[in-house]
């Protein structure tokens, strides 16, 4: 008897947590809107084709989503009377990019099948396709998300992790979505691709000593002591629009332009995984692809929570 109460009790634990990503399917949109993979697709072509760097935009607004409350979208949301939004978090103002990328989808979406695809799911979908044109892995998008009808600057604030973070308060940061070091190392090669401002790196270029001499040297040539702050760097210098795993093979040559991507390989408890990543890229893709299907079952709303936004940038 006692077995049998424990059983459903484990059961009904299980469905409750379970419950948000078993809601997602791949084949959401198969009926409803069976142009909606295309046309997404097509159109991220079309904007990584014009600028490269649009891709890691793409799949960092997707990051940045997901980690504030789960991919709802809410990222994408203006400031109102009723809430300040996440666009000026520490982490997104004058920083992150896409959003002009994303009106421009959905319109065309909408065109195709109106009030169907939510803004999170197009943001989702974009980051995957995004990340195939730069030469990365594929994986399956898991669709039927709703968009949120609120945003959370404090939560932006707090939750997505700062470049100045140490390893174990960024293993602590991705224990906290759910994710274990390797996944979370899995996911830092993101940054294989993209470009990071002056700011986010300037400290540990003018005082760390685990660094390169000459990267020091390159970076401090584009990024002064002071003044300068928004101006960019490559996250990989190698190989800066081509997704790859030249991101672990710098980090083992003290070449990671951010502490926080530097502090995976640095004598701690990451270093097994870095070293791996750097020497087998298959496995980084593999790992890769099943860290970022992860990352989008993160509190998804689903059913009648939330809403199918016409404007990204706004609720109905």
């Amino acid at each position: 008897m006692a077995f049998t109460f424990y059983l459903s009790v484990f059961l009904i634990i299980f469905s409750v947590i379970g419950l948000c990503s078993a809601d997602l399917s791949s084949d959401y949109y198969e009926k409803s809107c069976p142009k909606a993979m295309y046309t997404i697709k097509n159109a991220v072509a079309n904007a990584v084709t014009n600028e490269r760097r649009m891709g890691a935009s793409l799949l960092r607004l997707h990051f940045h989503d997901c980690f504030v409350n789960g991919c709802d979208g809410s990222v994408l949301l203006d400031d109102t009377s009723d809430f300040t939004g996440e666009k000026s978090a520490r982490a997104n103002s004058n920083s992150l990019r896409g959003f002009d990328v994303i009106d421009k989808i959905k319109s065309q979406v909408e065109k195709v099948c109106p009030g169907i695809v939510s803004c999170a799911d197009i943001v989702a979908v974009a980051a995957r396709d995004s990340v195939v044109l730069l030469g990365g892995p594929s994986w399956t998008v898991q669709l039927g998300r709703r968009d949120s009808t609120t945003a959370s600057l404090s939560a932006a604030n707090n939750d997505i992790p700062s470049p100045s973070l140490d390893l174990s308060d960024l293993i602590t940061n991705f224990a906290n979505k759910g994710f274990i070091a390797k996944e979370m190392v899995a996911l830092a090669g993101g940054h294989t691709i993209g470009k990071a401002q002056c700011t986010t790196f300037r400290e540990r270029v003018y005082n760390e000593t685990n660094i390169d001499s000459s990267l020091a040297t390159s970076l401090k040539s584009n990024c002064p002591s002071t003044g300068g702050d928004d101006t960019l760097s490559s996250l990989d210098a190698a190989t800066p629009v081509l997704f790859d795993n030249h991101f672990y093979k710098n980090l083992v040559n003290n070449k990671g332009i951010l502490h926080s991507d530097q502090q995976l390989f640095s004598g701690g408890s990451t270093d097994s995984h870095v070293k791996t990543y750097s020497t087998h890229p298959i496995t980084f893709d593999t790992d890769f692809a099943n860290a970022m299907v992860k990352m989008g079952n993160l509190s998804p709303l689903t059913g009648s929570n939330g809403e199918i936004r016409t404007n990204c940038r706004k609720i109905n």
